[in-house]
């Protein structure tokens, strides 16, 4: 024992202290390991960054008494205006509607070849007359208006659909159902969720998990789909800062597309967009409540931003105001939980605002997946249209057409769509539309809507 304690107290001890202080600390390692496993490597393709839907509010919602004192004046200045005039919105006519390219987008997808029988049976036949002509507005009948919405694109060069698109050497209509494509055009105004900035300049916003941002040039798309106005109330119109925003703006004015649900300053951005055609005006205003950890700024009075309707005052104060200038009105919001089809209690409480401020549909988007139909007081709301053309998951989506009859009526139908494979296609035949049917149904609130798409209350 003697020698045992000289050692220790020698060269020995020194090791002894070594070996206890390694082991413990392969002791605690182990224990932290199995108790924090590694999570496991997110795919980059799938969207799943951490922005759905809040209840809660943000700075850029809070309201002082200067922001009521500006409403107020903007009201009463706002109701002695002509219903024309730029100041209060961005017009557009029959005459200004694009519908100008002259790509030839006939060719049709072999796969989707359907029989007569099948597109009998589904409601869905493509005629000449709902085909209408580029450079004109759809000949619709009786004074009838129609309306087509569609819910997120992504044009960001770098990102999965457009690789897709070059890689195929098809242009947009070798991605997007050309039969789509025809009826998109002869809408005679067509309004999508513009999902990106576009810009060459600005550098990616921290913190974000995906950041998209397209090129001037690719605006020419949007065209090429007929479309006459984009919702820029969303979670990624910002990814790129101000100039690149302030970029987006320009290039879209420079193509003669509108925009509404952002802008230079909170004036701009809560402007809605009015459509003016057969004695009719209709207003299309967005906003936006979409990001849990809110990154995307709110336009301010002096600076550039989105419409925010967290807290909807604001929302549903420019939603009455559009109703006194409008025959319709239709709320776009950006809001729910991704990849979800459980309403969040916001979207349900807040679509009951907008449709008693005087909005005759309610239009969502953000969810990247369809989420189901209400209604309330006769009035649709559509919770979200879900991707249109914007990754390569399998989920079914639409293109939503709303028509305003001459005695002011919406009658609203949903074409039946896939997108699957990067690539976005009309589903035809009698069990492929049956089985979107049943899916819409399925999830839908108090709606339903038939074989051939059309939507009614239950």
């Amino acid at each position: 024992m003697g020698k045992i304690r000289d050692w220790m107290h020698g060269k020995g001890r020194g090791v002894v202290i070594a070996v206890v202080i390694l082991l413990a600390l392969w002791i605690i390692v182990d224990f932290y390991r199995t108790n924090h496993p590694k999570p496991e490597q997110k795919e980059p393709a799938k969207i799943s960054e951490p922005y759905e839907g809040s209840s809660s509010s943000s700075e850029g919602d809070v309201r002082t008494q200067g922001d009521a004192e500006e409403d107020t004046q903007d009201e009463k200045q706002e109701d002695s205006q002509k219903l024309g005039d730029s100041s209060d919105g961005q017009t557009v006519t029959e005459e200004t509607a694009g519908k100008a390219s002259d790509e030839d987008t006939s060719k049709e997808d072999p796969e989707l070849d359907t029989t007569e029988e099948d597109t009998k049976d589904s409601g869905l036949t493509t005629t000449e007359e709902d085909t209408g002509t580029p450079g004109e507005a759809s000949q619709t009948e009786n004074g009838d208006i129609t309306l087509g919405f569609a819910g997120d694109i992504n044009l960001d060069e770098t990102w999965t659909v457009m690789k897709h698109m070059r890689q195929k050497g098809k242009g947009i209509q070798g991605c997007i159902d050309p039969r789509l494509i025809r009826k998109m055009r002869s809408c005679d105004y067509m309004v999508l969720n513009n999902e990106f900035s576009i810009s060459n300049r600005g550098k990616a916003m921290k913190g974000k998990a995906y950041t998209f941002r397209a090129p001037r040039r690719n605006v020419k798309l949007l065209r090429q789909l007929g479309v006459d106005a984009v919702s820029l109330a969303n979670n990624h119109v910002y990814d790129y800062g101000e100039r690149a925003f302030l970029d987006t703006l320009s290039a879209l004015e420079n193509n003669g597309i509108k925009y509404t649900g952002g802008g230079k300053d909170i004036k701009e951005a809560k402007k809605p967009v009015y459509f003016q055609s057969k004695g009719k005006t209709i207003a299309v205003i967005a906003a936006t409540r979409a990001e849990k950890y809110i990154l995307t700024p709110a336009a301010g009075k002096h600076s550039p931003g989105v419409f925010r309707t967290y807290d909807d005052t604001q929302y549903v104060r420019a939603i009455r105001k559009a109703k006194k200038k409008a025959d319709v009105v239709i709320a776009f919001v950006h809001w729910g939980t991704e990849y979800s089809t459980k309403l969040e209690s916001a979207q349900t409480s807040q679509a009951k605002d907008y449709i008693n401020a005087g909005a005759d549909v309610v239009v969502g988007a953000h969810t990247h997946c369809l989420q189901g139909v209400g209604y309330y007081k006769g009035k649709p709301i559509f919770y979200s249209l879900g991707n249109y053309w914007f990754n390569e998951k399998t989920l079914y989506t639409t293109l939503l057409l709303l028509t305003i009859r001459k005695n002011g009526s919406v009658e609203a139908r949903m074409l039946p769509c896939l997108q699957s494979g990067r690539e976005t296609h009309l589903l035809t035949g009698k069990s492929k539309v049956r089985k979107f049917v049943n899916y819409v149904n399925g999830i839908s609130v108090n709606a339903k809507i038939g074989a051939k798409g059309v939507v009614r209350s239950r």
